[in-house]
């Protein structure tokens, strides 16, 4: 009597791709870049680590990928938006349901630290591109120039912070502020734009 072979899983490659960025993004934005490893993420995707090389070349290409996903959700939320309207969409991604990790994972993953000057030059890539964007919404010509990114650029970090304060370090009330509570005092932050 022969044994069956063992019944293969159906490859779904969007899927499973999909599924790395999802588990990468999440521990590259709680744990950081250095601390998170390959094996971590494929283990908690539930395949093997040859697929990250495959789908993304390597960690840092995972990265890469990681960043850009949350670009596209950060500006599906800004592209657009009127300036009164800033304020409202910040304290709804810095109070994001906790069904819905990956609103507040995306603002994470750009204040973490990487430990590696390449991935933290994409990085800055990607804050000041965000900053020239929130400048314009504000009311600056294209391009912004030094002032209105300056402006921009701290109502930026005055956001990330939050979300990092809120994530890592807990502090009350901050920590537990709803989204309506949260509205006020970052309307005021973003009257400074202007």
């Amino acid at each position: 009597m022969t044994a069956s072979p063992a019944r293969e899983r159906p490859r779904n490659a969007t899927q499973t791709r999909q599924l790395l960025l999802d588990v990468a993004r999440h521990r590259f934005a709680r744990h950081g870049y250095a601390s998170t490893t390959v094996r971590e993420i494929a283990d908690g995707a539930g395949v093997n680590v040859a697929l990250i090389n495959r789908y993304f070349t390597s960690k840092e290409g995972l990265f890469q990928a990681c960043l850009q996903t949350a670009i596209i959700d950060l500006k599906r939320d800004t592209d657009g938006i009127a300036l009164a309207d800033v304020a409202a969409s910040i304290a709804y991604r810095l109070t994001s349901p906790a069904d819905d990790p990956a609103l507040l994972d995306a603002l994470l993953l750009l204040v973490r630290s990487s430990g590696d000057e390449r991935v933290d030059a994409m990085r800055r890539t990607v804050l000041h591109s965000m900053s020239e964007r929130l400048a314009v919404a504000a009311g600056a010509p294209q391009p912004p120039d030094a002032d209105a990114v300056l402006r921009a650029q701290i109502v930026l970090a005055a956001s990330l912070g939050v979300a990092l304060m809120r994530a890592s370090v807990g502090l009350q009330p901050l920590a537990s502020a709803t989204e309506a509570q949260m509205r006020g005092p970052i309307s005021d932050l973003v009257s400074a734009l202007t």
